[in-house]
């Protein structure tokens, strides 16, 4: 099966005097996947984000969505209706005084019928349960309710992808849980693609696959429990794991055998009662 978004030895550079951002790049993503990618600052994971859409063209290599050349000016329109973007300020995204005109204001600038409009507001508002909040004012909600807003706006264009990028950093630990809660359930109810960029670990434990990107190149690509048991090469690269997986290291460390591969609170419970009994 052709992959809904691949990446083929991308380089990209910010300026003819800058290094290489991603270097030699190859990725691909299939349709309906729920990937994290993770990296320290400055490795190019939101470079790559950005790619996605064609927000930026590559220096060299190519990007394709759906089969389209990212470099192809005369696809840029059909392509980022394929890819929305969701970015870390929610208040950057929210252009409207009322949430319901905020969801539809993409689709006028579209020219799509009032009608469907409609339709397509109510549905994505129900998508991400914000619904009955559709004649408040974005600017009373709380960080997650006005995240939530920004991506029922995305979801109203009938992506077939959504990149997130750091969605919930601005975030408090509620506003994160329903933000993760929506995302989760839009990838397995409507089948979007969905590409986390994140910086919590617990987030991208809940993902279906993990990349991890250093310096510009793929280190790591695998399901989170063979990712997150590499502790001591992700803290090389100064990231950190799931607490638990960081847990069992420890207990590992101190002379207690359990599986590496742990990234729930479950797991690891069921496997301590295990040794215990």
């Amino acid at each position: 099966m052709e992959a809904f978004a691949k990446a083929e030895k991308l380089d990209f550079r910010y300026s003819d005097d800058d290094r290489l951002v991603l270097s030699g790049l190859d990725i691909s993503f299939e349709e309906g996947e729920f990937t994290a990618v993770l990296g320290h600052n400055g490795c190019g994971k939101s470079t790559l984000a950005k790619h996605m859409n064609a927000i930026l063209l590559p220096s060299g290599g190519a990007v394709y969505i759906d089969g389209i050349d990212t470099k192809d000016e005369d696809k840029i329109f059909d392509i980022r209706q394929k890819v929305g973007m969701v970015f870390q300020n929610p208040d950057n995204q929210i252009v409207a005084s009322i949430v319901e005109e905020d969801v539809a204001f993409a689709l006028e600038n579209l020219g799509v019928e009032p009608s469907e409009i409609r339709r397509r507001v109510d549905e994505a508002l129900k998508a991400v349960n914000m619904y009955e909040y559709r004649n408040h004012a974005p600017h009373q909600l709380s960080g997650g309710q006005k995240q939530r807003v920004a991506i029922a706006g995305i979801i109203a264009m009938r992506p077939k992808c959504i990149v997130m990028d750091e969605p919930t950093a601005m975030l408090d630990p509620v506003g994160r849980k329903e933000v993760m809660a929506t995302v989760k359930r839009l990838n397995e109810e409507y089948g979007i693609t969905i590409i986390l960029i994140t910086h919590y670990m617990e987030e991208a434990a809940k993902c279906r696959r993990v990349i991890v990107m250093d310096k510009g190149k793929i280190l790591l690509d695998d399901t989170p429990s063979e990712v997150f048991s590499q502790v001591e090469l992700m803290k090389s690269v100064g990231l950190d794991v799931p607490q638990v997986t960081e847990l069992v290291y420890e207990l590992n460390k101190s002379g207690l055998k359990l599986d590496t591969h742990i990234i729930t609170e479950e797991e690891c419970a069921d496997a301590l009662i295990e040794l215990l009994s």
